[in-house]
């Protein structure tokens, strides 16, 4: 028996062919450039501090509230950042900010092609920024840092626009792996934040350039994981009162800051200077900060791994925050270089400390890294992200259950409460609406049997030219096309006012007959069981409304299917969305009706 979808031999769960293994071939090379420069921005980082705090030019590991300045360490992220202003000014611009949003514009608006001096001053810049004191991570330089080492090496070879796109963000993987050592949470991070989609010819090299990172990590024997964490909590309803609660704490921490970094960032727009002296204004922000509390200055993973170790005290860790928070809103606010994820983790880790004394009782650091990773989550809008990056950064998988719980609720918070992330703000200033939705388009999942018109109206093949004519413009026609068939009902073409007026045009005699006219044309034809993603091509590729549907088998006209009938698939998917009902409530109208009606 023939199937009755024999001429849709080719549809497959996924379009992916195998030059998937060519791309994640490459993801390969894009993975060790990456990992070389995540290494390099982080012995940059060192280095800039020392120099700039203790005058020293080397990579010892020293504290910054160990520099012997003293109280003229506060000019230290003014000149730092004047360095930076520069730098964009005279370099390029699109150093400026913390890295992912850039990544996400060359992404959606840029053909995914990102420049040399990207790749080059993006961890420059940062390294000045973070060692001269800045209040950042250096995730965010090191994703663009990848991305532009990506986008590189793919635009020096013949690949497509989605090809280059999946090796920038295989670079920004393999940068973000390198740093922190987390492939699963960079991987998610792909997927949730710079794909936009979730297919395998984008998550295979993705997937192989995070770990082919992570393992070149591992023999050059860098730490993992960063911050070994083995508390946890057992499950129960108070646990999860708990967790919810602070998730909806790191829910509303997060709207506060990122209103916070564009109340900031208006306020700079507003100065009669020019953008490159920004940086300064927000320098001088940190240093004062700095003054009042030094564990706020830089990447600050010592703070980090305090709070796991339940050595942040309540009073401390609120210090941390608000200090944190308005010296990082600042200087991300005046356009300086530097990451988010980092701060948000510290922040997120104080608040939790600071909440930790009311909560319900558990191991030290409990708190404070369920915080760190509900406040990550609900800023980015990567739950999933966040949920993987706190795993694996303390290596503790038993974290999984409330983690996940705290990053879902801290979403949901965000999400009701925001029209868009940190991230996605900056793009949308740009005038640029992003949507973060995956969804499967209905075109791939409906047929043409589904949606075209079974009762053809149509003209025969003996009609002439003139009688064509007469049809078209008389008043009770009420389409502007029509097939034609033969006395067999095969289709010879479709007519309507243009064709007419070609053929007059093109002196056509009254009397010929559209047979006549329309024999040896090529007909554009549609079939039942054909899906409406390629019907839509095909009605693009032939510049037509409508077409024609025949049977595969004897090619007989059994429908006819245009642009409206498509829109009405869309409408129908809105429809699903909008419309609500429910049974109960259903039962309730109809025992409401039998009684109005009923026997009194």
């Amino acid at each position: 028996m023939k199937s009755a979808h024999a001429g849709n031999g080719h549809l497959r769960d996924f379009t992916t062919d195998a030059r998937v293994l060519l791309i994640a071939a490459i993801a390969v090379v894009v993975a060790t450039a990456g990992l070389f420069a995540g290494i390099a921005l982080l012995k940059l980082i060192r280095l800039a501090t020392n120099i700039a705090y203790f005058g020293q030019f080397s990579l010892a590991e020293l504290r910054l509230e160990d520099t012997p300045l003293g109280l003229a360490a506060v000019i230290v992220p003014v000149i730092g950042a004047l360095i930076i202003g520069l730098m964009a000014r005279f370099g390029s611009e699109k150093i400026r900010g913390h890295g992912i949003p850039e990544a996400i514009e060359a992404i959606l608006l840029g053909r995914s092609r990102l420049d040399a001096k990207v790749a080059i001053l993006k961890p420059l810049s940062s390294a000045i920024s973070i060692g001269s004191g800045g209040p950042f991570g250096a995730e965010g330089p090191i994703i663009m840092t990848g991305g532009a080492i990506g986008s590189l090496i793919a635009q020096m070879l013949p690949v497509s626009d989605n090809e280059r796109k999946t090796l920038l963000v295989a670079g920004a993987a393999a940068g973000m792996t390198t740093v922190f050592g987390t492939p699963i949470a960079a991987i998610m991070l792909a997927v949730e934040l710079l794909l936009f989609e979730w297919t395998p010819r984008s998550f295979i090299p993705v997937a192989v350039a995070a770990i082919v990172a992570e393992v070149e990590r591992t023999l050059l024997h860098l730490p993992e994981p960063i911050f070994p964490f083995e508390g946890s909590m057992a499950a129960s309803f108070q646990g999860l009162g708990g967790w919810v609660l602070i998730g909806i704490s790191a829910g509303l921490l997060s709207g506060l800051l990122t209103q916070m970094v564009y109340a900031c960032e208006d306020a700079f727009q507003k100065l009669p200077i020019h953008w490159m002296w920004w940086p300064m204004l927000g320098g001088l922000v940190v240093g004062i900060g700095g003054l009042i509390e030094p564990q706020a200055l830089g990447v600050g993973y010592d703070n980090i791994a305090n709070m796991l170790d339940g050595k942040t005290l309540a009073a401390a860790a609120f210090t941390l925050l608000v200090v944190k928070a308005i010296i990082w809103s600042v200087a991300l606010g005046s356009g300086t270089s530097g990451g988010v994820l980092a701060p948000l983790l510290i922040m997120g880790g104080a608040m939790g400390a600071a909440l930790a004394g009311i909560l319900p009782e558990a191991t030290p650091g409990f708190w404070p890294l369920l915080a760190m990773a509900a406040t990550m989550g609900g800023t980015m809008r990567a739950p999933l992200t966040a949920t993987f990056f706190a795993v694996e950064l303390t290596g503790n998988t038993h974290m999984l259950v409330p983690l996940i719980a705290a990053c879902a609720t801290a979403h949901a918070v965000t999400v009701l409460l925001m029209k868009r992330s940190i991230l996605t703000e900056k793009v949308a200033r740009r005038g640029h609406h992003l949507v973060r939705e995956y969804r499967v388009d209905p075109f791939a999942l409906t047929t043409v049997r589904e949606v075209m018109t079974t009762e053809v109206e149509r003209v025969p093949a003996t009609m002439t030219l003139h009688g064509a004519a007469a049809f078209l413009t008389a008043p009770e026609t009420r389409h502007p096309s029509f097939p034609v068939v033969t006395g067999e009902g095969h289709v010879l073409g479709v007519i309507d006012p243009p064709a007419i007026l070609r053929w007059r045009r093109a002196g056509k005699h009254r009397k010929t007959t559209l047979g006549e006219l329309l024999a040896g044309s090529k007909v554009t034809l549609a079939y039942p069981d054909e899906y409406l993603e390629g019907l839509s091509d095909k009605l693009l590729t032939a510049n037509i409304s409508h077409l024609p549907v025949v049977t595969r088998e004897d090619a007989r006209l059994v429908g006819y299917v245009g642009w409206k009938d498509l829109m009405r698939v869309r409408s129908k998917k809105q429809a699903e969305e909008r419309d609500r009902s429910a049974l109960l409530s259903f039962g309730a109208r109809r025992r409401k009706q039998g009684s109005a009606t009923g026997p009194v």
